[in-house]
C-alpha cells in the first residue's frame, strides 16, 4: 500500500511539474512574435497578417516586435536566450537563421538553439535584371556572362540566399561577375531599377512590384513551377539552368526547451490561421505559397531545416566568407 501510495505521489509531482502547468494553461498572456528586420518588409508583412489571424484561435493578443541588426542575428539571438515558455517565438527564413551564421562569429546554431514550430510560407526566387541589359532570355545570358568575364555585376544584401546563390551560379556556369554586396534588399532593389547593378536573385514577393510595373525584367523563376502570379514568366528548368531552384521560405521557432505541448498548441494555432480564406488570399497576393498540410508539422520543419542547413552552409564556408 505505501508503495502504492508513493507512486501516486510521484505521478501527481509530474503532472504538477512547472512544464505540464504551464502547457495546461497556455497561453495565459499576449505572444511576441520577433521578426529581426524593419517593417514594411516582407518577413514583417507576413508576421503581421499570422499574428492577426493567430489571436482568434489563440484567444490572446499576438505583438509584431522588430529587432533589427547584424543581418537578423541581434532579433534572432534574443529568442534563442529567451524564456522557454513559447510567449516569444522567432520568425524568419534561411538567410536569419542558417547563411549568416555561416559568415559571422556569434555562436548560434539553429539546429541546436531553437524547437521549430511552423513553416508557413514558401516564397520562390526571381532572377531578374535590369530593363536596359542586352540578354532578353536566360540561355542568352548565361552566353552573354561566358563572353563577357568580370563585366557583369550582382547585387544582394551579405550572407544571405541571393549572395549564396549568385556564388552558386558563378560555381556551376564557370564564369566570372562582380558581386555588390548591401545592407538589405530593398536598397539592392533600388540599385537594379536605376541601372547600378545588372542581376539581382530575389525572392518574388520583392520583384513582383517592380516586375508589374515595368521597371526590371526577370529571366525566371528559380523554381520547379511557374508561379500563379507570374504565369508568363518560365522556371530554370525551362528557360535554361535546371535545377537552379532558390527559395525565401518563412518560418516559426521558440527557444530550445519549450515544452512539446506548448509547441503543439502553437502549430495547431498558426495552421488554424493559414487555413482561413483571408491568409491565403493576402498571401495569394504577395506570391507566397502556403505549403501543404503534410509540410505544417512540427516535424517536417524540422527535417525542411536540416536539409536546408545541409545545403547552403558548406556553400559559404568553402567560399571563406567573413562579415566585417
Amino acid at each position: 500500500m505505501r508503495r502504492r501510495a508513493l507512486f501516486k505521489l510521484a505521478g501527481a509531482a509530474a503532472a504538477a511539474s512547472p512544464a505540464s502547468s504551464l502547457a495546461q494553461g497556455f497561453p495565459s498572456r499576449a505572444i511576441s512574435l520577433v521578426v529581426p528586420y524593419p517593417a514594411g518588409g516582407p518577413t514583417d508583412t507576413l508576421t503581421r497578417i499570422m499574428g492577426e489571424a493567430m489571436q482568434r484561435p489563440l484567444g490572446q493578443s499576438v505583438l509584431v516586435e522588430n529587432i533589427t541588426g547584424a543581418s537578423g542575428a541581434i532579433g534572432v539571438t534574443k529568442v534563442a536566450r529567451a524564456n522557454p515558455d513559447g510567449y516569444t517565438l522567432s520568425i524568419g527564413h534561411a538567410s536569419s537563421h542558417i547563411t549568416i551564421w555561416a559568415v559571422q562569429p556569434g555562436g548560434f546554431e539553429l539546429l541546436r538553439d531553437m524547437t521549430p514550430v511552423l513553416l508557413w510560407a514558401v516564397n520562390p526566387s526571381f532572377l531578374s535584371a535590369r530593363r536596359g541589359l542586352e540578354p532578353t532570355t536566360l540561355k542568352e545570358l548565361i552566353a552573354w556572362l561566358k563572353a563577357n568575364p568580370g563585366k557583369a555585376s550582382m547585387g544582394g544584401a551579405f550572407g544571405t540566399l541571393g549572395h549564396i546563390a549568385s556564388l552558386e551560379l558563378k560555381q556551376r556556369l564557370g564564369v566570372d561577375f562582380q558581386f555588390v554586396p548591401y545592407r538589405g534588399g530593398a536598397p539592392a532593389m533600388q540599385d537594379l531599377i536605376s541601372g547600378q547593378i545588372d542581376l539581382l536573385v530575389d525572392q518574388a514577393a520583392n520583384s513582383l512590384p517592380q516586375l508589374r510595373g515595368g521597371k526590371i525584367k526577370a529571366y525566371a523563376v528559380m523554381a520547379r513551377e511557374r508561379l500563379k502570379v507570374a504565369p508568363e514568366i518560365p522556371t530554370v528548368d525551362e528557360a535554361g539552368l535546371p535545377g537552379f531552384y532558390v527559395t525565401t521560405w518563412h518560418g516559426m521557432w521558440a527557444p530550445r526547451g519549450t515544452p512539446d505541448a506548448v509547441v503543439e498548441r502553437l502549430n495547431a494555432a498558426a495552421r488554424e490561421a493559414l487555413a482561413t480564406e483571408k491568409v491565403k488570399q493576402r498571401f495569394d497576393d504577395l506570391g507566397q505559397e502556403i505549403p501543404p498540410p503534410e509540410m505544417q508539422t512540427v516535424a517536417a520543419l524540422a527535417a525542411f531545416q536540416r536539409a536546408e542547413v545541409e545545403r547552403w552552409t558548406p556553400l559559404l564556408k568553402a567560399a571563406n566568407l567573413k562579415t566585417e
